[in-house]
């Protein structure tokens, strides 16, 4: 299988899973009565099966080089953390479609700018009025999906 279908079926996955993890954790949200404990329960539950996994694959050790890198790197968690602290707390009020479908404009809009720029050491990929036609058709898609 080439790399690139590896990587799109990966990514696919992801995507897939992010409903998925919506949905979960605004389930458990509400059966604990706070978006808050889900959120740290979920990241309790994260951190446990991504040190398994770092630790079967043996790249522990390669943890050691995160002091030298720079801190703004880091700020990645937070922004993990607002994601699922934020759906936990607005899906069951909002709907999970309707939240994804924010999600998923935001990240429309974030990728573009991100690749048009360059930003954080992305690959340049200007955004061209073609590309702003696709982002766009994508996103009435998305919108189309919601539509009663």
């Amino acid at each position: 299988m080439p790399p690139t279908t590896t990587y799109a079926l990966t990514m696919l996955a992801a995507g897939i899973g992010i409903p998925v993890l919506a949905a979960l954790n605004a389930a458990l949200g509400q059966r604990l009565g706070s978006p808050l404990a889900a959120g740290v329960i979920l990241f309790v539950v994260a951190f446990l099966s991504a040190l398994i996994v770092a630790g079967a694959s043996g790249q522990l050790p390669r943890m050691a080089g995160a002091i030298a890198a720079p801190k703004h790197l880091f700020l990645g968690g937070c922004l993990v953390a607002f994601y699922v602290l934020s759906i936990t707390w607005v899906a069951p009020k909002f709907g999970i479609g309707n939240a994804v479908f924010f999600v998923l404009l935001g990240q429309l809009i974030s990728a573009a700018a991100i690749d048009h720029f360059g930003l954080f050491g992305a690959q340049v990929s200007p955004l061209s009025l073609a590309r702003a036609g696709g982002i766009g058709l994508m996103a009435a898609g998305v919108w189309l999906t919601q539509q009663a």
